[in-house]
């Protein structure tokens, strides 16, 4: 089995700063793409970033230029680093990652448990 655990959220002011971070563990072969959505209430789950494993990112347009996203293969891990933070990103964050289990190249999605991120004065 893989597990995904989030770490990071938090609350914050808005114009500040939260870095989340996932960890992969399990039965890992390989991970491939790797990255964050968020689900804010009553609105509908969102690609926040991505980024593959060599290192190609995408981000959805309200957070370009403010968040970053990275990886470290090594560890099995992915970090979003969230600058200039506004009301409007408060949300559950989940990581998500590709992750082959077999030599054949079987390759799953798994999810995180999710962590809030409120941006509140």
């Amino acid at each position: 089995q893989v597990q995904l655990v989030e770490s990071g959220g938090g609350l914050v002011p808005p114009g500040g700063s939260l870095r989340l971070s996932c960890a992969a563990s399990g039965s890992i072969i390989a991970i491939n793409a790797m990255g964050w959505y968020r689900q804010a209430p009553e609105k509908q789950r969102e690609l926040v970033a991505a980024i593959t494993s060599g290192g190609r990112t995408n981000y959805t347009d309200s957070v370009k230029g403010r968040f970053t996203i990275s990886r470290d293969n090594a560890k099995n891990m992915v970090y979003l680093q969230m600058n200039s933070l506004k009301p409007e990103d408060t949300a559950v964050y989940y990581c998500y990652a590709g992750v082959v289990i077999t030599w054949l190249g079987n390759e799953y999605d798994y999810w995180g448990q999710g962590t809030q991120v409120t941006v509140s004065s």
